[in-house]
């Protein structure tokens, strides 16, 4: 078995920061929790749990919609399903404030019925904003579910004149009761963690998650040992929702195919109800986001400089944030693949079991003895982005790295290419499109991160995302909107080039 000192030096350092800054926490805690601390827990568990359940239920017609119906457009819908994180959490709210705020499209038209305003600041604006993030998400991978029946199946459910009530008692409820759980559960990960939705429309203490309360602790309480015993609970919780999916996942059964599309489609009513539900489904995730760039065109020329300052600085973080994630998960995917150390399998997974905020509350903690936090907020924030994002790009390169040592590798030893020269010949061409893609979704991650940063920045180090969360706090709509469009255009056009970039060095 070959060694990879290199993999075990990324493995170990990717452990150290992760468990590392849990066993700070956990240390530094007092473990003395207020009423105040109980209920953001509480609060922090009820979002999530109505969250996931609201996504997934909604996504369950959409994505049956989508699995039974063609139509022009078809494909660039579902693309929008596959990419929900590209989008950067702040625009997102900043478009929602403009369909639902208080002078949004909602309560125009609730007011012209005259009927009472629609509040989007509580627990009910922390949930749609949730369900648009996350809607995306689960219509996705209950979509894989539905695409993973074998047409055979489906062709012989029509042979022998099944109605649509024994096709999804047969085929496709046996499928949701496979993918369902883990499409709840991974949600529900997500929705712990959200610290810039509650942060923004939250709406008081009655909404606070544990994520905004280490934020309030550190930043404003100055108050160390709750926040610590705060971060440790947020990475108990995490770890322990993680280890949940991790055993729930399950496969569907339904046997092999031989790939030959065919979709069950009834007619009738059916074909009206799934038309309405698309329909809906659409305008819900775009309509948000046509209101950020009708009203960002309007005051981009007359940003401050200040937004520009913040919008290179985000650049600077996310370029090399984004090669560093990609850089270590390739050293991993590569290790894995040729089963030479499984146990950095778990350590590529471990920063899905902690957070933005618990991994710098953990930081914070370490360098305030003997430095200003704030002297570090830059590189600080890089390497935790790069953290967070490297689960994500290790998972899309896994595959094709397993795939490339199983065709490759006996070939290239009895060639005996090693090295510089193994990489540049087949390595890096063979695995360019998911390299690409992995890297263009973590410099989108990282751009429209708003955790850690918020934590050490100050007024002078805002990124992007911050600085429009601060506009957002102000009221200042029409400039936050602008500086939004700003955020989305540089995040996609980084995706793009990166992504572009792996097509375009990949061999077929």
């Amino acid at each position: 078995m070959a060694r990879s000192p290199v993999a075990i030096a990324v493995g170990a350092a990717l452990a150290l920061l992760t468990l590392g800054t849990a066993a700070v926490v956990f240390a530094q805690g007092r473990w003395h929790l207020t009423a105040s601390d109980w209920a953001a827990i509480r609060f922090t568990l009820l979002q999530a749990a109505l969250s996931a359940l609201v996504s997934t239920v909604l996504a369950i017609p959409v994505a049956r919609a989508l699995a039974r119906r063609r139509f022009i457009g078809r494909g660039w819908l579902i693309t929008l399903m596959g990419a929900p994180f590209l989008l950067p959490v702040i625009v997102a709210i900043i478009g929602l404030l403009a369909v639902f705020g208080r002078a949004g499209v909602v309560n125009h038209l609730l007011q012209s019925l005259g009927l009472p305003a629609l509040q989007i600041y509580g627990l009910h604006g922390v949930i749609i904003a949730h369900v648009f993030l996350n809607l995306p998400l689960a219509t996705r991978m209950i979509l894989q579910g539905w695409q993973a029946i074998p047409s055979e199946r489906l062709r012989l459910a029509a042979a022998l004149a099944f109605p649509p009530g024994a096709v999804a008692r047969h085929l496709e409820w046996p499928m949701l009761r496979a993918v369902l759980p883990g499409a709840f559960v991974t949600i529900f990960v997500i929705c712990l963690t959200s610290f810039a939705v509650a942060l923004t429309l939250g709406g008081g203490p009655k909404a606070t998650t544990v994520e905004l309360a280490i934020y309030q602790a550190l930043r404003f309480d100055f108050d160390l040992g709750r926040a610590a015993s705060l971060a440790a609970l947020q990475f108990a919780l995490c770890a322990t929702t993680a280890l949940i999916a991790w055993r729930i996942m399950q496969p569907t059964r339904f046997g092999a195919g031989l790939d030959r599309g065919y979709s069950f489609a009834p007619k009738g009513w059916h074909r009206i109800a799934d038309a309405i539900t698309i329909a809906l489904a659409a305008l819900f995730l775009l309509v948000p986001l046509g209101m950020v760039v009708k009203g960002g065109l309007q005051g981009l020329p007359q940003l401050p400089f200040s937004i520009w300052a913040a919008a290179l600085r985000s650049v600077a973080i996310a370029i090399p944030s984004a090669l560093l994630a990609t850089t270590a998960a390739l050293i991993l995917a590569l290790a894995v693949a040729r089963n030479t150390h499984r146990w950095l399998d778990l350590a590529a997974l471990l920063p899905l079991a902690t957070s933005g905020l618990v991994l710098g509350t953990g930081l914070f903690l370490i360098v305030q003895p003997w430095t200003n936090p704030a002297a570090i907020a830059l590189p600080v924030t890089l390497v935790v982005n790069a953290a967070l994002a490297l689960p994500f790009v290790y998972r899309l390169i896994l595959p094709d790295a397993r795939a490339l040592h199983h065709d490759y590798a006996r070939l290239t030893q009895s060639l005996n290419i090693r090295g510089f020269a193994a990489v540049s010949l087949i390595t890096l061409p063979r695995l360019a499109r998911p390299i690409g893609f992995g890297t263009g979704l973590a410099a989108a991650l990282s751009m429209g991160d708003l955790g850690v940063i918020a934590l050490f920045a100050s007024d002078a180090q805002a990124t992007l995302p911050l600085a429009i969360q601060r506009l957002t706090a102000a009221y200042r709509m029409d400039t936050a909107a602008a500086a939004s469009l700003l955020l989305v255009t540089i995040s996609f056009t980084l995706f793009a080039i990166c992504d572009w970039g792996g097509r375009r060095a990949a061999p077929v």
